[in-house]
């Protein structure tokens, strides 16, 4: 799997799926046809059984400054909602995915930038690199951004960061939850590699379980949701996997999972 002068670039490592945005000229700013071959990069990998992580990270100093501001240039309501709808598009995918992802961040992340990063699985951030919900500073709004984040932080620090359009440090977002790791800025690609290289020893099955288990808690109540983790946690243990699993614990050796 690959692709050459396109916006979007995608590459197959073994298990490991690379999605880089490609407009670094631009920095890495949204636009329909950016937009539309980051979604069908993500449903590629989504669909190649092999891949089980994806990671996605950016080509040039910054990781996305957003949507393009040309692309704000008069249109009709109905227009602007089909062209948020074609942008926006990566959100509901990541939501939907059962293979892991990733988002390695450098430089800024802003407004769409910045939702990228915090709907991925997982943001592991160069001590360096920025982060904001800075659209109401040109007169729009974060509100695509804001799903994942109120998910993350809740209503009162989502509705801050929006409403004020401050950027902020790794380090702050760190401290948020926002970010799951900050490592120095040389250091960036390394501890990614190492970070994945952890989840590919894992079950596949367990990984795939587990992130749908996340992803149905956020959308069902308390009792539905531990019902449902029960359920999906049964599923987990009647595999072959699980069974590997508790054996090579017992047998004091190296699990090698079948992914059935």
């Amino acid at each position: 799997m690959g692709s050459v002068n396109t916006e979007i670039l995608s590459r197959k490592d073994g298990a490991i799926g690379t999605i880089t945005l490609n407009r670094p000229q631009a920095f890495n700013t949204f636009t329909i046809p950016f937009a539309e071959q980051l979604d069908a990069a993500l449903w590629d990998m989504e669909h190649d059984p092999t891949i089980r992580v994806i990671v996605i990270r950016a080509e040039g100093k910054n990781f996305s400054a957003g949507i393009s501001l040309d692309q704000f240039n008069r249109k009709p309501q109905r227009e602007y909602r089909d062209f948020l709808y074609r942008i926006d598009a990566f959100y509901h995918t990541l939501a939907k995915l059962k293979t892991v992802t990733i988002s390695e961040v450098k430089g800024s992340a802003m407004a769409n930038g910045a939702g990228l990063a915090f709907a991925t699985d997982f943001t592991i951030a160069a001590k360096s690199a920025k982060f904001g919900t800075t659209a109401i500073n040109v007169g729009l709004i974060c509100l695509g951004p804001a799903v994942p984040m109120m998910r993350i932080l809740g209503k009162k620090r989502t509705m801050e960061m929006v409403l004020t359009g401050q950027p902020f440090s790794a380090q702050h977002a760190l401290e948020l939850g926002l970010v799951n790791k900050v490592v120095p800025d040389e250091l960036l690609e390394e501890e990614v590699q190492q970070f994945v290289q952890k989840l590919l020893h894992k079950s596949p099955l367990a990984l795939q379980i587990g992130k749908e288990g996340f992803n149905r808690m956020t959308d069902i109540p308390y009792h539905a949701q531990l019902d449902a983790m029960d359920d999906l946690f049964a599923t987990l243990c009647a595999t072959e996997d699980a069974v590997e699993g508790v054996s090579a614990f017992l047998e004091k050796r190296i699990p090698a999972w079948q992914g059935r």
